[in-house]
């Protein structure tokens, strides 16, 4: 039985563990908001986010992620919690970036974990950490934009929100995200990067 906690909910599954995570999300738990592009870990559509850092779902065996914390497209939030309102959703709605969509929540989720390690990244950082999300119909261009404009509404929003918790703690139910000051870029891990890591936190 693999445990973890996804979007915030606890959640079990009784899967083979080498089965990939995107089709544990998708064939058992019925998140189809996460997409099958290339099965190779290569074109970005599977992304999803464990322990916040962004993950190819379609290399990664749910025996990676056990007793982690996942969230697909569908648990993306805003500060508050309020589903579909995440900075990144509001800004690729604002500047209507997806064609046939089929990549979108994948470049959605790697916005939003770049968005978390560099709150005001420059044209290139998005240039750089986006390349590794492909879009067939070559909505570059919107998506950089709707970027930008993420990165702005977010850390306004931080700070609206860090302001309401500093006034009153008790009604604040999700921490607001912080970055490490010396984080300098977003990573992208393997499975196999993410398994030695937990090898070795346990030796």
């Amino acid at each position: 039985m693999i445990k973890m906690t996804l979007n915030n909910k606890p959640v079990e599954l009784d899967v083979n563990p080498q089965m990939p995570l995107l089709y544990a999300l998708r064939d058992e738990l019925k998140l189809t908001g996460t997409k099958f592009g290339c099965g190779a870990g290569q074109c970005g559509a599977c992304t999803v986010h464990v322990n916040g850092q962004a993950m190819r779902s379609c290399v990664t065996p749910v025996s990676a992620i056990a007793e982690q914390a996942i969230t697909t497209i569908e648990g993306l939030a805003d500060h508050n919690g309020k589903l579909g309102e995440s900075a990144v959703q509001i800004a690729w709605r604002e500047f209507k970036v997806p064609q046939c969509g089929y990549c979108q929540s994948g470049q959605m989720m790697s916005a939003a974990a770049l968005l978390q390690a560099i709150p005001q990244p420059s044209d290139e950082q998005i240039i750089e950490h986006m390349q590794g999300n492909i879009c067939r119909c070559g909505t570059y261009k919107r998506i950089k934009a709707a970027i930008k404009s993420a990165a702005t509404h977010s850390s306004a929003s931080s700070l609206s929100a860090s302001h309401s918790a500093t006034g009153n703690s008790a009604d604040s139910t999700l921490p607001v995200s912080t970055s490490p000051s010396n984080k300098s870029k977003v990573e992208v891990f393997s499975a196999s990067q993410f398994a030695s890591k937990k090898q070795g936190a346990s030796s």
